[in-house]
């Protein structure tokens, strides 16, 4: 670039004077437009800002009709400011007006200049605005003077992020910033959560934009991308991360990524060009983003979350900050905004503050949403775009019902859920006064409804909830939030704790199911598999590792002495599996035998039903267990072939279908020939649609989250289960694969005045 003017350096230093400055927001801007121009020795500079309404208005000029300022617009699209704002991308011309999108605009005078150089304000890869040079003569900007005008754009985007200029806006007219925005995604635990944003992973805010010593920056840059890429490295070579394959891919992206010469050579010219190392990281990533938004392929779109995540670890390693949450600072309505997250992440969080979960991926099925589910909150996944679009503190409604977001809602938005959420807190009241009620349908057929927990902080909902008992104490959730494995003493402590507030009522510990999506940190011995649900996972786990599964049985049997004992066996494929476990618990016992402790009254062993080969093991299995437990989660997936976690496919197949209802329907036949007891314990049961579906299909015992007993126990009571057995079992005899079982089953119960609150 040349020097005439001063050059970029000089250039950054009068911009940090007049961001310094106490000046009025259009003074700062029109002293800036200025001074671009004399530094970049141009004839016109423009200032663009986005409205909320998808125009563009001029908000400061040097060189134009200063009478424009504030009157001249351009739609997003129009012209050549609005194609560059819609596009993203600079655009560089030495005659303008020949350009196809060149808008005359005559309020502003420019038709007598021919160069031109545009580039967007970004800001987290979204355009706020447009800054624009101009000249008379016929010339073609260099690169260094586009890197320069970039560089600018990006500090006008944090005086735009900060609210400054705000007041500078006409009554009623909003900037795009702070626009309304509403995502259509996946509804995935119901519920309604008013409250305001939280990034799980915040967005690292650079503040520190000028550089002094741009060789002291280069130096720090080189300093930090070492340490990332050793991180990396370091996590590649971990057996825990290194073979879990899709992990691995990830990672390898990430190092592609710190390893890539061009995206380092952009970072350091943007430091050669006065901005500090962090800045100049945020201004390639952002740059990057909004490139890679506009993308067609959904591939290339898609690694655009693995980008951000190296930018946003480069930038903590520059500034000396660990991975992030807010947990300890979080507001009282928060509601989780994320990529993605595991379960044991989401357990992190205060849940007394926690109001909804936005995923921008997310399925059914997925942990997180279990577990999200089970402490009662909303959760909406496949919002695209919800990160980007939202910063710490917006506003945003989630409606866990139908899948919606709104971010920075509107007031008639607003006042309109706060009457659902209002609606919904009655009916939840109503639901909390059927707590003591039996829970028995219509026509005298009782019914258990269980609870499904994993940790301490759930016990006060089973008396909240009034469940019958835990159907499914899933003990893995205390190894998956441990920074390494619990010590016998630890689990014996809460095994304690939650049959202390069970009481009287039963309550059924699932042993460790740990392996397939489910990986703890430390655990050095997990092995590279393609397909992990499928593999080297719970009870095939933990028999091969039998000291896990010893120390798990001891801590168990002792909490439980002088009281029954149910155990239940996760991902069982054969009856010998069964018979090994047993042979482990009897061991245990005459252990703690010999040494006097008081054991458990009675010890009860159960199986989960999760592997189709068990359907042809059906009998020796009621034979060999003195329970059983549908894991409809994983058996609709195997049945299926379909991974519960991949979104592609989470709406494609129906766990209503006739066909896994007569597979349902097989297992609860054979427990009922066989005198033994079956429950269901997956995502089926919590809605009151599918119970009833299951309570059709012979299911008297089914557990769930605890907020869904109340909703499922108010359709019990009105449900009349004779009629609606003898019903379905005609409706899945003429059935076909294809047939509607759901919209039968609404008819059912709209023709016996059934409320089903979905």
């Amino acid at each position: 670039m040349r020097d005439i003017g001063g050059g970029p350096r000089v250039l950054l230093k009068r911009l940090r004077e007049f961001t310094a400055a106490a000046l009025e927001p259009q003074e700062r801007l029109d002293r800036i437009v200025r001074e671009i121009a004399r530094n970049m020795v141009a004839e016109v500079c423009s200032l663009y800002v986005l409205r909320a309404d998808s125009m563009l208005e001029l908000y400061a000029t040097e060189g134009l009709n200063p009478g424009s300022v504030h009157l001249a617009q351009l739609r997003l699209g129009q012209g050549l400011v609005g194609t560059i704002a819609a596009s993203a991308r600079p655009l560089n011309l030495t005659d303008a007006q020949h350009h196809p999108a060149f808008a005359y605009l005559p309020e502003t005078g420019e038709e007598i200049y021919h160069s031109f150089l545009g580039v967007p304000v970004l800001r987290a890869g979204r355009t706020l605005g447009v800054l624009v040079v101009q000249n008379k003569t016929m010339r073609t900007y260099q690169d260094d003077e586009i890197e320069a005008l970039e560089t600018t754009a990006m500090v006008i985007a944090e005086m735009i992020a900060t609210g400054d200029l705000a007041r500078l806006s006409r009554p009623g007219i909003e900037l795009d910033l702070g626009r309304p925005v509403s995502f259509d995604g996946l509804a995935l635990s119901d519920g309604v959560g008013l409250g305001h944003v939280v990034l799980h992973e915040p967005r690292v805010v650079v503040k520190d934009l000028f550089a002094e010593d741009g060789e002291a920056e280069s130096a720090r840059l080189n300093e930090a991308l070492g340490s990332l890429r050793l991180s990396i490295d370091d996590m590649l070579s971990r057996r825990d991360v290194a073979f879990e394959g899709e992990h691995r891919a990830v990672l390898e992206a990430y190092r592609m990524f710190a390893n890539d010469r061009g995206w380092v050579r952009r970072i350091e010219e943007a430091i050669s060009n006065g901005l500090t190392a962090e800045a100049a990281v945020e201004k390639v990533q952002s740059d990057m983003r909004a490139r890679m938004m506009h993308m067609t392929d959904p591939y290339l779109r898609e690694r655009m979350s693995d980008f951000d995540d190296l930018g946003n670890r480069l930038l903590r390693q520059l500034m000396g900050r660990g991975p992030e949450t807010l947990a300890e600072t979080l507001p009282k309505d928060s509601i989780i905004v994320a990529r993605s997250m595991g379960a044991a992440e989401l357990l992190d969080y205060p849940r007394n503050r926690l109001r909804g979960l936005v995923l921008e991926d997310g399925a059914p099925t997925s942990h997180v949403v279990i577990v999200a589910r089970a402490i009662g909150i909303a959760v909406a996944g496949q919002a695209k775009g919800a990160v980007s679009m939202s910063e710490n503190g917006d506003a945003i409604i989630i409606d866990g019902d139908d899948g919606q977001v709104h971010l920075r809602p509107a007031p008639d938005v607003e006042a309109a859920y706060a009457e659902k959420a209002r609606f919904r807190a009655r009916k939840q009241q109503l639901y909390r006064e059927l707590r003591e009620k039996p829970s028995v349908s219509a026509d005298g057929v009782k019914v258990d409804l269980m609870m499904n927990a994993g940790l301490a902080v759930d016990l006060p909902q089973l008396a909240d909830s009034g469940a019958a008992g835990i159907g499914l104490f899933r003990t893995e959730l205390q190894f998956m939030v441990a920074a390494r494995f619990p010590r016998a003493e630890e689990q014996e402590q809460l095994y304690r704790e939650v049959l202390q507030a069970a009481g009287d009522r039963p309550v059924t510990f699932r042993t460790i199911d740990i392996g397939g999506d489910k990986v703890l940190p430390y655990f050095k011995e997990a092995v590279h598999e393609e397909n992990p649900a499928l593999g080297w996972r719970a009870i095939r786990l933990t028999l091969d590792k039998p000291t896990l599964l010893r120390t798990q049985i001891r801590a168990l049997l002792r909490a439980a002495g002088g009281r029954e004992l149910r155990i239940m066996l996760p991902m069982v494929t054969e009856i010998s599996e069964i018979r090994k476990t047993r042979a482990i618990i009897d061991r245990e016992v005459q252990h703690l035998s010999r040494f006097a402790h008081l054991l458990p009254t009675r010890i009860k062993l159960g199986a989960m039903i999760e592997v189709p080969s068990l359907l042809w093991q059906l009998n020796e299995l009621m034979r060999a267990v003195d329970f059983v437990s549908v894991g409809s989660n994983d058996l609709f997936q195997f049945v299926t072939a379909s991974d519960r976690g991949n979104t592609r496919l989470s709406s494609r197949f129906n766990p209503l279908s006739v066909p896994f209802l007569r597979v349902l329907k097989q297992i609860a036949d054979a427990g009922f020939a066989n005198d033994t007891p079956v429950t269901l314990c997956g995502e089926l049961a919590g809605r009151p649609l599918s119970a009833m579906a299951l309570f059709g299909v012979g299911y008297r015992s089914i557990s769930m989250a605890p907020a869904a007993i109340g909703p499922v126990k108010a359709m019990l009571r009105e449900l009349p289960v004779g009629a609606l057995v003898d019903h379905m079992k005609k409706a899945m005899n003429g059935m076909g694969a294809e047939d509607d079982m759901a919209a039968m089953l609404i008819k059912f119960a709209a023709d016996h005045g059934i409320e089903l609150d979905q």
